[in-house]
């Protein structure tokens, strides 16, 4: 039976979550006119970039709210005035040391970042991503996908309005999370979602809509406390707070992305979702020199067709178990979103998480989110006998494509390693090629591997944990197993190097 979601919207309102969609919207709004007023005064960037560049100095571009979730572009440049009242930011470690939030939150010019945005490589901050200014190698790779993308039309609008659509329900083909959380793909050879973690009692840490330009006490406190997390940053946000991004890598958290601007995805044409996902994975590998493999998507809106579109660009779709829908603080009261916390508390007090342990959405969107995330912290650790990034809960010791980032496995988390090996973030200032691990098999089927969430490494991550509790998958999500995607369609013999 095809149902009209206007019919039963109060079904897609408890699916969908993330940031709210209005905050998102007000941001670009602030995106798009600080970037009209930039290019207003073109000729005087120009001119004080240079200066920018000898002094180091952070330049402001406007006044920014320290609560939102972005600011001005690491790339803006305003006066020399303004850039000697700016607070100086000439590295991760000096953006880290700023203390006031405020004076966190106030533009500043970053040179390699800056280059990039004045070269043209990627599209506009905040705006829906397409391939109209991609390098040929990009377009290529998408072309050598579209045919053989599942034949699934978009759903609703970017903005998360679905009332028009009419969808079977009864059978949800699309696997379509907004409707039902469906996370076990129904599309051939589309893998599972992540969704809960393999170890008993174990928290899985995750912040979305990141990174925040008011981000340092909130990180300090992280660091203070030898906690590392799982955070999925917006592309857009990246390229925004760059140094601030930077920072997320160098305290040993595990890298995923959010998407470029933070739309619902499945309103997305497939080029518009291939941009999304392609341009998000350049932003950080950009700024912070990692090509990761994970992502979320954002109000979790995710259906086959997206799922095969990550999948293809090596992305693994993590979901969560539990929310504690500290993005509606804004609209909810503080002790609602504390008793939702305190509700997962509860549950695992009462033995709901002794065959799997959850993954749990949370946001660093705001100061309040943020706020509240490090007060429930140490609950959290009472309650749960573990508290991990998703990525070590599955032993995913080297999450990026890269070598030189060797993160702990979970027995080495538990036992107090939670920092191995990271090379230092690093920013380039040019469009540098990058080989996406992609090849063509015999039947002509693209094969991205994505060395996430493997059967091993949940076993092996239970068999840590001494109460030997058994790993079995809690729920409908079905067992994960290590995603290596098989995609059909043809995109030339070997690696194929793209612009990423």
């Amino acid at each position: 039976m095809r149902t009209s979601l206007a019919l039963l919207s109060t079904a897609v309102t408890l699916a969908a979550a993330c940031g709210s969609e209005k905050d998102f919207e007000r941001l670009r709004i602030e995106r798009r006119a600080a970037a009209s007023s930039a290019a207003s005064s073109a000729a005087s960037r120009v001119a004080t970039s240079a200066v920018a560049r000898n002094s180091a100095a952070t330049i402001a571009s406007g006044a920014t709210n320290p609560s939102a979730a972005a600011g001005t572009a690491g790339g803006a440049v305003a006066s020399t005035t303004a850039a000697a009242a700016a607070a100086t930011r000439t590295d991760e470690a000096s953006a880290a040391g700023i203390k006031d939030p405020a004076q966190e939150c106030t533009a500043y010019y970053y040179p390699p970042v800056g280059q990039l945005i004045a070269d043209g490589v990627f599209p506009a901050i905040w705006e829906i991503a397409n391939l109209s200014t991609a390098k040929a190698e990009v377009t290529a790779l998408f072309q050598s996908l579209n045919s053989s993308i599942p034949n699934i039309a978009p759903k609703g609008t970017p903005q998360g309005d679905f009332s028009s659509v009419n969808y079977d329900g009864a059978t949800d083909p699309d696997c379509w999370w907004t409707w039902g959380k469906c996370t076990s793909p129904k599309a051939a050879g589309v893998k599972p979602d992540v969704y809960n973690v393999p170890t008993p009692n174990t928290w899985g840490l995750t912040y979305d809509d990141g990174p925040n330009c008011s981000h340092n006490a909130f990180y300090d406190y992280l660091q203070e406390q030898n906690q590392k997390a799982t955070m999925f940053y917006v592309g857009s946000n990246v390229v925004d707070w760059p140094l601030e991004a930077q920072r997320g890598l160098a305290d040993g958290h595990e890298i995923c992305s959010h998407t470029w601007s933070h739309r619902y995805m499945t309103s997305l044409t497939n080029e518009q979702a291939f941009a999304e996902l392609y341009y998000s994975k350049k932003a950080i590998k950009d700024v912070l020199g990692i090509t990761v493999q994970c992502w979320r998507p954002p109000y979790g809106d995710v259906d086959d067709r997206i799922r095969y579109i990550a999948q293809s660009l090596g992305l693994q779709t993590i979901g969560w178990e539990d929310n504690v829908f500290d993005y509606e603080i804004a609209t909810l009261s503080r002790a609602t979103i504390e008793q939702n916390y305190n509700d997962i508390l509860a549950a695992a007090a009462n033995g709901t998480y002794s065959v799997n342990g959850t993954i749990v959405l949370s946001h660093e969107l705001n100061n309040d989110t943020m706020s509240l995330a490090q007060e429930f912290l140490p609950k959290i650790k009472q309650a749960f006998k573990h508290v991990v990034p998703v990525g070590v809960a599955y032993n995913n010791t080297e999450p990026y494509v890269e070598s030189g980032y060797t993160y702990p496995n979970f027995a080495q988390y538990i036992g107090g390693t939670t920092t191995m090996s990271l090379a230092a973030p690093t920013a380039v200032s040019t469009d540098a090629s990058l080989s996406i691990p992609l090849s063509t098999g015999a039947t002509g089927s693209v094969s991205a591997s994505v060395a996430y969430a493997s059967n091993t490494g949940g076993a092996a991550a239970a068999a840590s944990d001494s109460s030997g509790n058994s790993a079995a998958v809690r729920g409908s999500g079905g067992a994960l197993g290590a995603v290596v995607a098989a995609v059909a369609g043809a995109v030339g013999a070997g690696a194929m190097a793209v612009m990423l």
